[in-house]
């Protein structure tokens, strides 16, 4: 069965952007971005990808899910198809994608993210947000989180508030970068 990967950036507070959806402030440059550009080049913009060289060699995922604020971050940049190389599904109960090849739904997401599982293929990656990712958090197989050596004060949170309910993941895998940037990966306890 398929997996579904939070896989985000994430500040020392536990924001994934800035109040206003800023992202800005992730370090994108230092000893971490090869290393995890070498592991997770399927999470690079297609256009991104190609005009620095990154090759995906090794594909983990094969579809990514967005709440509507993540996806619609590169609208005014023209950019309506972030992820052409992967199958693109946005959650909007009110708006729709303005590329042909992104799949807009009002569906459940825990129940679409079930059929999914369901399935043949790679991973699902889950690039966010936060209330995409709450109310997704009983499907997350995994969760890997590119935590940054910053504090945003307030912002998107990892997951939204939702009811208290702990659940308990293991963490399998940790590298801390020179670049402050220390990336975790913890996969569901059994």
């Amino acid at each position: 069965m398929r997996e579904l990967v939070y896989y985000v950036a994430v500040s020392l507070d536990g924001f994934i952007a800035g109040p206003a959806g800023e992202f800005d402030a992730f370090p994108i440059e230092g000893d971490h971005m090869d290393a995890i550009n070498e592991r997770y080049a399927d999470t690079i913009p297609t256009d991104l990808a190609l005009a620095l060289g990154i090759e995906r060699t090794t594909p983990m995922f094969d579809a990514v899910l967005m709440g509507w604020n993540t996806y619609a971050v590169g609208l005014p940049m023209g950019v309506s198809s972030p992820y052409r190389h992967l199958r693109q599904i946005v959650f909007s109960r009110s708006k729709r994608a303005e590329a042909d090849d992104v799949q807009t739904t009002d569906e459940d997401p825990v129940a679409l993210v079930r059929r999914l599982k369901r399935e043949p293929g790679d991973a699902i990656w889950l690039c966010g947000g936060g209330a995409l990712a709450s109310s997704l958090l009983g499907e997350i197989d995994r969760l890997v989180l590119k935590r940054s050596p910053i504090v945003f004060g307030a912002g998107i949170p990892l997951f939204a508030p939702r009811a208290y309910a702990p659940e308990r993941f293991d963490e399998v895998a940790t590298t801390a970068f020179g670049s402050g940037v220390v990336l975790s990966e913890y996969v569901r306890a059994s």
